[in-house]
């Protein structure tokens, strides 16, 4: 579900892929040969389905406002540490559709922009603007909420 979630724009429409994906897996579990791989089938077809959906139903979403965001208080300046993954989604879900999609395939879901490219029907350097715009923008949201550095991770 929270695959689902990350590419879809509101709880009902993650329930309505996560229900698609859950059965597509479901019918087709008899065709995946090495079962050591059933994870990244899960997974993939999941993507596939929310993929779809976005392809089935693009309509263009207003995304959400600066001034729509929950501000925090950043006594000691760990505010990153105080985002819960809601609120951490919520900023997600506030990037336009395409920024979103680009976002969690290539940072979550790890895609290359070429995969990415593939899957979205867009070319390579309009994935890689994307990604460059919805990271712009991410910054842009949590130093309003008061986040000044992002350290890298791994």
């Amino acid at each position: 579900m929270g695959l689902s979630r990350r590419y879809t724009s509101s709880r009902e429409e993650a329930e309505d892929v996560f229900q698609e994906a859950f059965i597509k897996i479901f019918k087709h579990l008899h065709s995946v040969e090495e079962y050591r791989y059933l994870d990244r089938w899960i997974i993939r077809t999941s993507i596939n389905t929310a993929i779809n959906y976005y392809h089935k139903n693009k309509r263009h979403h207003d995304y959400l406002g600066v001034d729509a965001i929950e501000t925090f208080d950043d006594h000691d300046g760990k505010i990153i540490d105080r985002l819960d993954n809601e609120s951490l989604l919520a900023l997600i879900h506030g990037l336009p559709e395409g920024y979103r999609l680009v976002f969690n395939l290539y940072v979550v879901e790890g895609y290359k922009h070429r995969e990415i490219a593939e899957m979205l029907d867009i070319s390579e350097n309009t994935s890689k603007s994307q990604l460059s715009r919805a990271k712009t923008l991410l910054k842009e949201k949590l130093a309003l909420l008061g986040v000044k550095k992002i350290e890298k991770y791994g």
